[in-house]
């Protein structure tokens, strides 16, 4: 058997907008000024205490808890409003292609809480789809390897043949710490030459290259 691992923000759904919404309600909340978007996508991947601590090294620790508190209150107030970010195109299709194979079982590895997953998921009628789902909830964030530690222990598959797929250099640097390749996503937070001095095996311009790529490896 062969697993293919996907992140989930920036790879399968496109949550931009959702993301920078969250963390400047959180800025507000604390009494921060707003954050440019494009530095609130820069740690887009980490576990979000750690991507608040990162964006915001100078501010004091309460601080700190007081945005992470408020990015999670606008999470909640986004999905009670029916709010959903949408799946990227060509991602579902890849991900019933690579299901039809035999050999592939699918995971998944993010830095959201095991909630926000499970949300996601099934509010894309994607519950059932994979194998082993690692959320921030009881590992360190990524790049951090134990998510793909725990997917790899519970499939039993080998990390000689598992790939993980992400659009963040944390999920590229995360599979090389678990001897994973790394498949990067043109489409995402990251640039592709950033993704591929992080260790990206590739990095796929849209998903029907990134199906066709997965394809070959699982017959390699």
């Amino acid at each position: 058997m062969k697993l293919v691992i996907f992140d989930i923000d920036g790879t399968l759904v496109d949550s931009q907008q959702e993301i920078t919404q969250a963390m400047n309600r959180g800025m507000s909340a604390a009494g921060l000024p707003e954050l440019e978007p494009a530095r609130i996508l820069s740690i887009v991947g980490l576990s979000l205490p750690v991507a608040v601590e990162r964006l915001l090294p100078e501010v004091a620790a309460d601080l700190q808890q007081r945005v992470v508190a408020g990015y999670r209150e606008s999470f909640i107030a986004a999905r009670a409003a029916g709010a959903l970010p949408p799946l990227y195109p060509g991602a579902l299709d890849c991900l019933e292609a690579l299901a039809s194979l035999d050999r592939v079982v699918l995971g998944i590895a993010t830095g959201k809480p095991a909630r926000g997953l499970a949300a996601i998921l099934d509010a894309h009628g994607l519950t059932g789809r994979f194998t082993t789902r690692q959320s921030a909830d009881g590992h360190p964030s990524k790049p951090h390897p134990a998510m793909l530690h725990s997917a790899l222990a519970e499939t039993g598959v080998p990390a000689a043949r598992a790939v993980m797929v992400g659009d963040s250099t944390f999920d590229m640097e995360m599979a090389r710490s678990a001897g994973v390749a790394g498949f990067g996503v043109g489409w995402g937070f990251c640039p592709a030459a950033e993704l591929q001095a992080a260790g990206a095996r590739l990095v796929a311009p849209d998903y029907p290259a990134l199906t066709g790529a997965l394809k070959e490896w699982a017959d390699e």
